[in-house]
């Protein structure tokens, strides 16, 4: 028990400091967000802040992993919504996570600017953005081959190749993003979906 009481200040610290940066990031930017001004938000200095992360570097990276559990619970959420009305495709909730990630321009901008600085093997985001990789890559191939598997989407394609096409899509979307905020993220994706579902072809009909 006494163990216990320790641990679990320092994991509810950890996550005020996480709530806190992940605000200050969203409405500031990457470059604008100080570990000072993440540390007056927690009510620490930023001494007490790295003392639980190590390093600023490390910080963002947990606020990139939040980030992503937070999409993947709020996806979650949505997919219990929209089974009980008209049943979301899988591949329509990437479309519907670029979408909602213009609504916090500076977690874009965090992480396309680490991903990139990631290359780097010795950089401590680079096993974060690789297992992200990874797992991104798994779970965009099961989508497409379950939806060719229900013959809602073309086969001639991989599912493979074109997961991979699909998340680069998603990262290049959001660079350009970056640059010109007209660009419609969710949108693009939703139009080469649209031009790749079988289903929807059908529905459409022969051209007149």
């Amino acid at each position: 028990m006494n163990r216990r009481g320790p641990y679990g200040k320092t994991a509810a610290k950890r996550e005020e400091i996480l709530a806190a940066a992940l605000e200050l990031i969203a409405r500031h930017g990457y470059r604008g967000t100080s570990v000072k001004a993440i540390a007056e938000s927690a009510g620490l200095s930023p001494a007490g802040v790295l003392h639980h992360f190590g390093t600023k570097e490390r910080l963002f990276v947990e606020v990139l992993r939040r980030r992503d559990q937070l999409d993947a619970a709020r996806s979650r959420a949505d997919v219990a919504a929209a089974a009980e009305t008209s049943p979301l495709h899988p591949l329509d909730r990437y479309a519907a996570l670029l979408d909602a990630n213009s609504g916090v321009p500076g977690l874009v901008e965090l992480y396309s600017a680490l991903v990139v600085e990631a290359a780097d093997p010795s950089h401590e985001a680079h096993d974060f953005f690789a297992e992200r990789r990874a797992e991104g890559q798994y779970l965009l191939t099961r989508a497409v081959r379950r939806m060719q598997e229900a013959g809602t989407l073309t086969t001639g394609i991989d599912a493979g190749v074109l997961a991979t096409v699909l998340h680069a899509l998603g990262d290049g979307l959001q660079t350009l993003w970056l640059i010109d905020p007209e660009i419609d993220m969710g949108g693009t994706v939703t139009a080469l979906l649209h031009a790749l579902r079988t289903d929807l072809a059908e529905e459409d009909g022969p051209a007149a």
